[in-house]
């Protein structure tokens, strides 16, 4: 167990609140899990596990997108409060299965609230066209840090909800997961992360990515790789394919060449 001071809890409450706004505000991307996550884990004391669980959660939300009225469901609700319980679980990494099989149904919680909060600002908009009409500044922008506090509460009450129940319950309550649930959990959380890793791959697939795809699946495999290592690589391969593409652009415009400056697709269009 881990037991949290109150500097800590209001450090918790402030990353929260932030995380709130920022699934509106997009501008730091506090709400995004691998920094959410991190950053609970940096002020709980508790930072290896949190940054383990907010990138495989990552993994998970590069397919979650607001389309058109379709709302996305609420990473930022699923990365603070997983991060919290694993942190007064107090089981470190090994809690990590746990809290992102308990993310994928907080995320599904928190597209409920964040509908709820969307339906609510409509009457905050009314407030802001009156008082537009009125002609008052200052009332449109006190409406306007209403509304997105009002986004920031959604996360940070749920997330002082969590807090009050305490240690000692939460960590009862997941010791009381039976391991056959627990492991299932961890292997449906697995496969919700290859599914959002294919529909951005479906986003971003084109002739021109899939080699590297590619390349970059194949050498991941090689264990004696560092994430350092494999990082250096793809920093090179991306400056040698920058090199190449400005020769190919450079060719074109002097020589009428048909290259279009994508030599990879140049080659692919060659066979």
């Amino acid at each position: 167990m881990h037991d949290l001071n109150f500097i800590q809890i209001i450090l918790v409450l402030l990353v929260a609140f932030l995380a709130g706004m920022e699934g509106i505000l997009d501008q730091f991307h506090f709400h995004q899990p691998v920094i959410a996550c991190t950053l609970i884990g940096l002020v709980t004391g508790n930072l290896v596990p949190c940054i383990i669980l907010g990138g495989t959660l990552q993994m998970i939300a590069l397919g979650w997108a607001n389309v058109g009225a379709a709302v996305a469901p609420d990473a930022a609700l699923a990365s603070i409060a997983s991060a919290i319980i694993l942190v007064l679980g107090g089981q470190g990494e090994k809690g990590v299965k746990t809290a992102i099989a308990i993310a994928v149904p907080l995320a599904v919680a928190g597209l409920l609230l964040t509908i709820l909060v969307r339906t609510l600002t409509t009457g905050v908009v009314h407030a802001m066209d009156k008082a537009a009409e009125e002609g008052s500044f200052v009332k449109i922008d006190m409406w306007q840090y209403i509304a997105i506090a009002m986004q920031g509460l959604r996360i940070a009450i749920p997330a002082g909800l969590i807090l009050a129940v305490g240690t000692e319950t939460v960590s009862s309550w997941l010791n009381m997961i039976p391991t056959k649930l627990s492991d299932g959990l961890a292997i449906g959380g697995g496969m919700v992360v290859a599914v959002g890793y294919a529909m951005v791959i479906n986003m971003m697939a084109s002739k021109e990515v899939w080699p590297f795809f590619a390349i970059g699946f194949v050498l991941a495999t090689v264990t004696d790789i560092t994430l350092i290592g494999l990082g250096a690589i793809g920093l090179s391969m991306a400056i040698i394919y920058l090199a190449l593409s400005k020769q190919g652009s450079g060719s074109n415009n002097d020589g009428g060449s048909s290259n279009t400056g994508d030599p990879v697709g140049d080659i692919i269009d060659d066979y």
